[in-house]
């Protein structure tokens, strides 16, 4: 006879939801047993975006699809979930728990119809090195710069782990479908990383929305606005007794005996040793003429003189009147083309704004993101001159882990946070293992290795 457990994860992003999935889809799962909670401190998917971007990803696809934004679920993948690249790929890290996950993402798909649900399918990820174009209305001042001489400190992509050096990359032509990217003019360098062999990629906000879903329609209690401000222990200190939350200015004392902090980079507010830290990061999605070929680019891009100068990594607010670029300067924006009709674009984080105290106080720092549109722009037509701008956006990034598993020696209490840009990557392995440590005490499908927090502290 199943032992009565009332489960409450904190967090709605995709590591959130992916664990009341896997919950839910666990062989010792019980709804009349089991209650699981999930709690999502915002109830608004505004913060982190301009008020002129796109608020339902789902109606570009299809713009009658039965899976359109549930306004009672407004907060769920409000944070980095939904304002990620959503890259998937077996070549990612840790390699502990990849390969279970990257497995889980394709039979995922296949269960519940991921690829017009949520955008999944396989694709390739290519480095490139080019030369950017100068846009409309700027001019050179030196045109015949050596391209060694390099102003300031060159901004790194989100996967600059993953990338060779220029001078490893192979001099070799691009494919005919990556007929996007300038190749003519503005590339230089071409290398393949990922095919779909060991590729993918899905559209982090309907896909973390979808596990949502998905994990309601299984019993699970969804209450957005909820912003927990306690975990509080039995007398003894060994076990989670209850957690407590705000919500309409209410406090909320919710019975709970197993505990998973799923929180992001929020994470360390709740628990302090936990090492996970916040880095602010900004993207746009451009909608392209048509359909691009189904290529995540990491770029090297080489701004000429004359090219809009990049806002300093330290610049706080938009910046003022920074003239053009005197000297070149690399830049690295990471691209994804998406089967909706989209491209999606991320530049560098920075760490200039604190972590506010949820997802819908998120701050958008215009200039960044124009300065990705510019740098993109000057190497495709498709997503400058001929693309139209859907979405301005930022996030916080967790960043220092991932940590699954049991902290502080209590029973029933779990974090699951950490886990960088491959987040939605790693989240249905992170869900499936950290349901079986709530029902079976031990992980099977996986070694959690390094991610052990209690290897680490």
């Amino acid at each position: 006879m199943s032992t009565h457990k009332d489960i409450t994860i904190i967090g709605g992003g995709i590591i959130g939801c992916s664990t009341a999935y896997f919950l839910t889809r666990h062989p010792s799962y019980c709804p009349d047993t089991h209650r699981i909670t999930l709690l999502e401190a915002s109830s608004t998917n505004s913060g982190g975006r301009t008020a002129d971007s796109i608020t339902d990803p789902a109606t570009l696809a299809d713009p009658n699809t039965p899976w359109k934004r549930n306004p009672a679920h407004d907060g769920i993948a409000g944070g980095a979930s939904g304002k990620s690249g959503g890259l998937l790929a077996l070549w990612a890290f840790p390699q502990n728990i990849v390969p279970l996950s990257f497995q889980l993402h394709d039979e995922l798909a296949k269960e519940h119809g991921g690829s017009e649900r949520w955008g999944y399918r396989r694709c390739f990820a290519s480095q490139v090195d080019c030369r950017a174009r100068l846009p409309p209305g700027f001019n050179s001042e030196d045109g015949a710069l050596a391209a060694e001489a390099v102003e300031g400190e060159a901004s790194k992509g989100l996967h600059k782990d993953h990338k060779k050096t220029t001078q490893a990359l192979k001099k070799m032509g691009a494919p005919e479908d990556l007929d996007w990217l300038d190749t003519d003019h503005a590339l230089s360098a071409y290398d393949n990383m990922g095919t779909p062999d060991n590729t993918a990629q899905v559209h982090p906000e309907l896909f973390t929305r979808s596990m949502a879903q998905l994990a309601e329609e299984k019993g699970v209690r969804i209450i957005t606005g909820a912003r927990v401000t306690g975990i509080n222990k039995s007398p003894n200190g060994q076990a989670v007794e209850n957690v407590v939350y705000e919500k309409d200015g209410q406090s909320v004392t919710l019975p709970t005996s197993d505990c998973v902090v799923a929180a992001g980079p929020w994470t360390s507010r709740l628990l302090p040793h936990v090492p996970v830290t916040a880095s602010r990061a900004h993207s746009v999605v451009i909608q392209t003429p048509s359909p691009i070929s189904a290529y995540a680019l990491f770029t090297s891009i080489m701004l000429p003189s004359g090219f809009p100068t990049p806002t300093p990594q330290k610049a706080r607010g938009s910046k003022a009147a920074q003239g053009p670029l005197k000297r070149t300067q690399m830049v690295e924006p990471e691209i994804y083309a998406r089967p909706d009709g989209t491209a999606y674009a991320c530049g560098p984080t920075d760490q200039t704004v604190p972590l506010p105290l949820t997802n819908a106080e998120v701050q958008v720092d215009e200039a960044r993101c124009e300065d990705i549109l510019h740098q993109v722009g000057g190497i495709s037509n498709e997503l400058g001159k001929d693309g139209k701008v859907l979405a301005k956006q930022a996030c916080y990034l967790p960043q220092g882990g991932p940590w699954i598993g049991e902290v502080d020696g209590t029973q029933g209490l779990i974090v699951a946070a950490g886990h960088t840009c491959w987040g939605i990557q790693n989240a249905p392995g992170t869900g499936k293992l950290v349901s079986e440590l709530v029902f079976d005490g031990v992980t099977k499908s996986a070694k959690l290795g390094g991610c052990d927090p209690s290897r680490a502290f």
